[in-house]
């Protein structure tokens, strides 16, 4: 009896040894913000290892597309947009379930040094295009993102989902520095004069026009996710106080936030009696300006496949991104809400359910990444957060997705970008000369660490989403 009680209690002690060593340890990465932030700070990473009770398993089966031939629903031969059992998903042209992983801006450097590595190991850009196609499909990517190679892409036989961005604003605003003498006071990043889309200009229409129309081309393409129009304009909550206090009296701006205003609160309405609730519904009335002339040319030109919207990225305190106005007029017009997501280090489930309830779509985040120091680069320019090595850069992205997949209003995710910035390319703006940014380096080598880490999300995305949505 005394030896089964000593057998007894030894067989507890190493029972309670192994689910402890069994138990996952809390990971951290080093991070810090950018080169200005000198504090280096461990912040949490989820990875997939860490998930309670998740077994990886083999990728499920997918359709040509990269959809989940789990399930099936209604195929119409072009990519849409269904809520099925309170989630979201994009439903590929077969009639399946299909979450958007790509990178964005896949196309070859431009560099001399860049293009004497292409000449050598390709030849040939359509080379390039197969190789580096089967590079990220192995890595369990299926699709690209903005400013990718289209007239590459489209000419092979089985691409990678595509997405193609047009950008209608961003062609005026150029005609609109040279008519206001160059460079702008008080411009934002973007080069907007004084942060604002001039979207009331009757000029600016023929720009849409112009922009959108030969989109047509696409119109019959099934690889065709869908389009964006421009990026990151400038939805700021005091557009109603810029129009009015920053424009010339005679521009069409003016014009138009004056007699908005005047209709609101009565004729010659003071500047001073503006409140919070004013510039929320000036912002929501500005805003479905631009969305109604971009969709009205969008849908003319191709009625077949879906408006991924405008790009978001305006994180300050009661911009876009935390303004129901904006998003309730997104919801009216947009298939598909796109946020590029800088500045936190992870997604916020409140805010993201926020989106998808103000707006009633789903959304992409269309840019985000991190750089590392192991890159032999600078890494002085861009928004994205600076970590040690290219397997905390795979880490950071275990963690982002994860929080991603949780949450049921997000259809994918677009890494900011392929390849990384080459400082002796100058002929990219000041924000993608210096970084560490891409799947690849700058001679395309690739990152195998980060994409590593990347592969066990991508992967496995089907069955992460069947796992968390279980677990509720």
């Amino acid at each position: 009896m005394k030896h089964s009680l000593v057998y007894i209690l030894a067989v507890v002690l190493i029972t309670a040894c192994q689910t402890k060593k069994q138990e996952p340890q809390e990971l951290f990465v080093e991070s810090r913000k950018d080169n200005k932030d000198t504090v280096w700070q461990n912040y949490p990473v989820r990875t997939i290892e860490g998930l309670p009770s998740f077994k990886r398993e083999k990728e499920p089966q997918t359709s040509p597309y990269g959809g989940w031939t789990g399930w099936k629903k209604e195929a119409t031969g072009f990519f849409r947009t269904q809520k099925v059992d309170g989630r979201w998903w994009l439903i590929d042209p077969e009639g399946y379930p299909y979450i958007h992983k790509a990178v964005v801006a896949f196309n070859p450097g431009k560099s001399k040094k860049q293009k004497e590595v292409f000449n050598e190991k390709y030849g040939t850009v359509q080379n390039w295009a197969v190789t580096e196609t089967e590079t990220l499909r192995s890595y369990g990517f299926n699709g690209t993102g903005a400013w990718t190679n289209m007239e590459v892409v489209r000419q092979m036989e089985n691409p990678l989902v595509y997405t193609v961005i047009v950008s209608p604003m961003g062609a005026y605003k150029k005609d609109h520095i040279k008519k206001f003498g160059g460079k702008y006071e008080e411009a934002g990043w973007q080069g907007y004069r004084f942060d604002l889309a001039m979207v009331f200009d009757k000029e600016f229409d023929e720009y849409v026009e112009e922009t959108i129309a030969p989109i047509a081309e696409f119109k019959d393409d099934k690889y065709l996710l869908g389009y964006f129009t421009d990026n990151e304009l400038p939805w700021v909550f005091d557009a109603l106080d810029r129009h009015l206090t920053k424009l010339g009296k005679k521009e069409q701006g003016y014009l138009a936030a004056k007699r908005w205003l005047d209709e609101r609160k009565g004729k010659n309405a003071r500047i001073e009696e503006i409140n919070d609730e004013d510039r929320a519904a000036f912002t929501a009335f500005y805003f479905e300006t631009y969305m109604k002339k971009v969709t009205e040319a969008l849908r003319k030109a191709d009625p077949n496949h879906l408006y991924l919207g405008c790009r978001f990225n305006q994180d300050k305190r009661r911009q876009e991104l935390t303004n129901p106005e904006i998003f309730k007029v997104a919801g009216k017009y947009m298939d598909v809400i796109s946020i590029n997501h800088y500045r936190k280090w992870e997604p916020d489930h409140e805010i993201l359910d926020n989106w998808g309830e103000w707006s009633g779509k789903p959304f992409l985040i269309t840019e985000w990444y991190t750089k590392a120091e192991d890159s032999g680069l600078p890494n002085n320019t861009g928004a994205g957060w600076l970590v040690h090595t290219q397997r905390d850069r795979g880490l950071f992205y275990q963690n982002f997705t994860l929080k991603l997949i949780e949450n049921k209003n997000c259809v994918g995710w677009h890494w900011f970008k392929y390849m990384d910035n080459d400082p002796d390319d100058l002929t990219t703006d000041p924000s993608n000369r210096d970084s560490n940014k891409g799947v690849v380096d700058r001679y395309y080598n690739p990152y195998t660490d980060l994409l590593d880490q990347m592969k066990q999300i991508n992967t496995n995305t089907y069955n992460l989403i069947r796992y968390f949505d279980k677990s509720e």
